[in-house]
């Protein structure tokens, strides 16, 4: 769209002329460093654990798929996507406008990337997959495990009834363990494998240009990250303006205090 164009233009500018953003920011170097070995260990955890329940899952569900679903299973598996991309929108205008990286146990795992990604955005490029990946996997971790209990203990009329139920939350597990994937990719200029270009470029994934106008100050907007589907209606509709009205009216909190301060850190920003 011709908005988008604008903004990335936009942002391409103030980066090219401002060097205070990127890995010898102050604060991207504090940041980073807080990304710690019992992390990464929980990370291999999750994304272990995630792999094989959600294999043994998927076994499952193809052993009672049935040719006359197949309509519906596509229905649900295009909601699964839908409902990833609301989901990561959801997440990452909230880590992002709310929150702080000393909150107890949610602050390090969860709201320093998001700080990090800001004061220096191709840091996500440079994570490994454990890295990028792991809080993402580890969410969904428990939903596999359910969904194999009921699978295996659960009469199969009752499965074969909530199938598509069941079709939908993988579609949907399966896209929020890829949304830091495709965020990676979002971000990465060269070397990607040709289908990613392909996804990226028929916006089946989250493209290149449609996420750089996020990154344009103050990061207020597009903040739906797996497909960007849901961007430009959420930006008519109004949706984040409004939600963060609704909180300040009730708690005078204003949105994005905290990621302005890392931004400013070391630095005489006005």
């Amino acid at each position: 769209m011709e908005e988008d164009t604008i903004k990335a233009k936009l942002f391409d500018k103030a980066h090219n002329k401002v060097s205070r953003w990127g890995p010898n920011h102050p604060g991207a170097k504090e940041l980073a460093k807080d990304y710690t070995s019992g992390q990464q260990l929980l990370g291999v955890f999750s994304v272990v654990s995630n792999v094989v329940t959600s294999i043994i899952t998927l076994i499952y569900l193809v052993r009672l798929f049935q040719w006359s679903y197949i309509f519906s299973v596509g229905v649900s598996i295009v909601l699964g996507i839908l409902g990833a991309d609301v989901l990561s929108g959801l997440i990452h205008w909230f880590a992002d406008s709310y929150g702080s990286v000393d909150l107890p146990v949610v602050g390090k795992a969860f709201i320093r990337p998001f700080r990090e990604h800001h004061i220096d955005p191709t840091a996500i490029t440079r994570h490994d997959f454990i890295e990028t990946n792991g809080n993402n996997f580890l969410v969904t971790f428990p939903g596999y495990l359910i969904a194999m209990y009921n699978f295996a203990f659960l009469p199969t009329s009752h499965v074969i009834k909530w199938y598509y139920v069941y079709c939908f939350l993988f579609a949907l597990s399966v896209f929020i363990n890829l949304t830091n994937q495709i965020h990676k990719y979002s971000h990465t200029y060269s070397g990607l494998p040709w289908w990613v270009t392909l996804l990226q470029d028929c916006h089946i994934i989250l493209p290149k240009h449609h996420h750089r106008t996020h990154h344009v100050a103050p990061h207020e907007t597009y903040f739906c990250i797996t497909t960007g589907w849901c961007n430009y209606p959420f930006e008519r509709l109004g949706v984040w303006t409004g939600l963060e009205t609704l909180i300040f009216w009730i708690t005078k909190i204003k949105p994005r205090q905290d990621d302005l301060a890392w931004a400013k850190k070391g630095q005489d920003i006005k």
